[in-house]
């Protein structure tokens, strides 16, 4: 086995190379008017639906009151909007709004369309190599968003 494939089989220098990938792919991608944290937590909200700050908080690993803020900037541009909490009357849960999910999914596809032409900038033996990791590049994907 060649270094590099014994690097990634062992896991030690992959990890890196993906991490610099992932930051590479956020890096380059047009941002406009919304921070990579209200990008974040309309994204939560999108998959897990309305979520108390706290729990967004944490889900998103930043202070409560760091959340208050940014979720009092995003119900200010009506990107989320707050509902009371069935389950405990002096609590809310904050949900996204269509708003939010419009400018969510414009966020989406400005970032798929970013990395799609760094792909069609790669030869086509890379291309075929990067389409033969997507199912293992799915499965660190969906385990690390179970943990």
């Amino acid at each position: 086995m060649d270094n590099v494939a014994g690097e990634l089989a062992s896991g030690v220098s992959s990890a890196a190379v993906l991490r610099e990938f992932a930051l590479a792919l956020m890096r380059g991608a047009r941002h406009g008017d919304l921070s990579r944290a209200a990008s974040g937590t309309l994204s939560t909200l999108d998959r897990h639906g309305p979520q108390r700050i706290t729990e967004l908080a944490a889900q998103e690993a930043v202070s409560q009151p760091a959340m208050t803020g940014l979720i009092q900037r995003l119900e200010a541009s009506g990107h989320v909007v707050r509902t009371d909490d069935p389950l405990d009357a002096r609590a809310s849960l904050i949900a996204i709004t269509d708003d939010g999910m419009r400018l969510l999914a414009e966020r989406r596809a400005a970032h798929e369309e970013h990395i799609a032409s760094a792909i069609a900038r790669l030869s086509d033996n890379d291309r075929a190599r990067l389409a033969a990791a997507i199912p293992a590049i799915t499965a660190v994907t969906e385990n690390y968003a179970r943990r």
